[in-house]
């Protein structure tokens, strides 16, 4: 059964109240409404009780939408506040979002529809940072337990080798013990939908879906802390064998293909080499497959309308190239989605370092992504502009001969 959801609506139009109330009651979420004409009122409200999430208007008879929120991140309200503007206030609608809203909407585009996703994502997003603000707090706490520790040892390189060999043994711990509930539970989640032990109604096997869903996210996330951790402590074993790159694209390709279609995305791979099938690298095929599945899984996230576009090509060797004799292997992802600014591209590939939209996630996975690349002896960049999309560009030495 769907949590019940505690709502607040801010907004002196009693009509434009009425669409927000309606098109939530409409959307089939389980929601408890209270409704606030004035920023006092709503202040009031905000004071008193616990909600998952704010629905604000900018324009309110005492104060404005920006007073609100401002004071709401002073009362220490944690959950979401979702900005509704009218037509033309994206600027505003900015300065509410800067100012600690999460998202906003257009109030043209009010539609059970719309207002149901923005507010489970917003609660998503809300709920993930938080756990990952708490998390990080942890392990922040512990590293300086580690450092006050490490304080009387004599020599510099002890402090540092005890530190680093407690914070890998911290995430080998915490990835193995989070791995195990996962596991359990994505097999708890298929028993429940194949109705082992007892008939399920439709909305029983939605919110089963949406709870294994949400199960798979986390479990991603923690392999992928691991992954890094086996990157970065310099204990990752890699096989290297002579890998197709036309054949590993194609495979990436085709277990993404299903996200492309729900998101109505074309997914393609492409070449200009007249071989690409000929197109080799020496490297750990299982590595450079999860590095290229990452990029289009990263491009397919960001991209609401268009394509995503993989392109394989063959660069030759300069007479300066001592990395790559036989040349450079190139794959190019290139999508129409949201893009980034310049300041975003500077560390997009440092660890925890996450974009400004509201869909970035963790800051892990382009980190992996450049870890696995540079261990080849690859290079990896990426060229955007807001709304104008992305092109991350992979160099890899090719391979020749047996």
């Amino acid at each position: 059964m769907e949590e019940l959801l505690r709502i607040l609506i801010v907004d002196d139009d009693e009509i434009d109240r009425m669409s927000v109330r309606r098109a939530l009651t409409q959307s089939g979420v389980s929601i408890e409404i209270d409704e606030a004409e004035t920023c006092a009122q709503a202040i009031d409200l905000l004071s008193k009780n616990l909600y998952d999430c704010t629905f604000v208007d900018y324009g309110l008879p005492d104060n404005n939408g920006l007073t609100l929120v401002k004071t709401a991140r002073e009362l220490q309200v944690q959950h979401p506040l979702v900005v509704l503007t009218g037509q033309g206030d994206e600027r505003i609608a900015v300065e509410l979002m800067k100012a600690g809203a999460i998202d906003y909407l257009p109030k043209s585009q009010i539609a059970p529809a719309a207002l149901a996703q923005i507010l489970r994502n917003a609660i998503r997003i809300d709920r993930a940072e938080r756990e990952a603000v708490e998390t990080n707090k942890q392990i922040q706490l512990r590293n300086a337990l580690l450092l006050q520790q490490n304080r009387d040892l004599e020599q510099q390189r002890k402090q540092i080798d005890i530190q680093n060999l407690q914070r890998e043994d911290f995430i080998s711990h915490l990835t193995h013990d989070l791995r195990t509930p996962l596991v359990a539970a994505n097999i708890m989640f298929k028993l429940f939908e194949q109705e082992a032990f007892c008939p399920l109604s439709p909305s029983m096997h939605e919110a089963l879906e949406a709870m294994d869903r949400s199960n798979q996210n986390l479990l991603q996330l923690v392999n992928t802390i691991l992954e890094v951790n086996r990157y970065e402590s310099g204990h990752k074993d890699l096989t290297f064998t002579k890998c197709d790159m036309w054949e590993i694209i194609h495979s990436a390709i085709e277990e993404l293909q299903p996200l492309a279609k729900y998101k109505s995305i074309s997914l393609d791979a492409i070449s200009d080499f007249s071989e690409p099938e000929s197109l080799k690298v020496l490297g750990d095929c299982h590595e450079i497959r999860r590095a290229i599945a990452n990029l289009i899984g990263n491009a397919l996230k960001f991209t609401d309308t268009g394509t995503v576009e993989v392109k394989l090509d063959f660069e030759p060797a300069t007479d300066e190239d001592t990395t790559a004799i036989n040349g450079w292997i190139s794959i190019d992802v290139r999508d129409t989605g949201l893009g980034m600014s310049l300041e975003e591209q500077k560390d997009i590939f440092e660890r925890f370092r996450t974009g400004k939209h509201r869909q970035a996630g963790s800051g892990l996975g382009l980190h992996l992504v450049s870890r696995i690349v540079t261990t080849h002896s690859g290079t990896i960049a990426v060229t955007s502009n807001p709304g104008e999309g992305s092109l991350f560009k992979v160099r890899l030495p090719a391979h020749q001969g047996e």
